[in-house]
């Protein structure tokens, strides 16, 4: 999953937000979701997630020092066959006036 967040101005802390829904038919259980740096902030699903069952990760992105192109990758950490899956988002940090 893949988001493009545009443009924000340097020192704005930005929420992030992926849905999923779990089209398993075992519970989804999140060990981990970690950040490509420290600048990012994830949350992991602390409940298991039932089959059908939607849910949210979430994430704060500091924009503080970071003008410019931002790619930023949260990795999850899952009960799945994959165990591991990545979500993506790109930020533009454009200088304070």
């Amino acid at each position: 999953s893949t988001q493009n967040l545009g443009k924000v101005v340097e020192g704005t802390v930005v929420n992030v937000q992926f849905r999923f829904k779990n089209t398993g038919n075992k519970v989804l259980v999140f060990t981990d979701v970690a950040a490509s740096c420290g600048c990012t902030v994830p949350e992991k699903p602390e409940k298991p997630v039932a089959p059908g069952a939607e849910g949210m990760i979430k994430a704060t992105f500091d924009s503080k020092n970071r003008v410019g192109s931002n790619h930023k990758v949260l990795t999850a950490i899952i009960n799945t066959e994959n165990r591991t899956q990545q979500l993506v988002f790109d930020v533009e940090v454009v200088p304070s006036k």
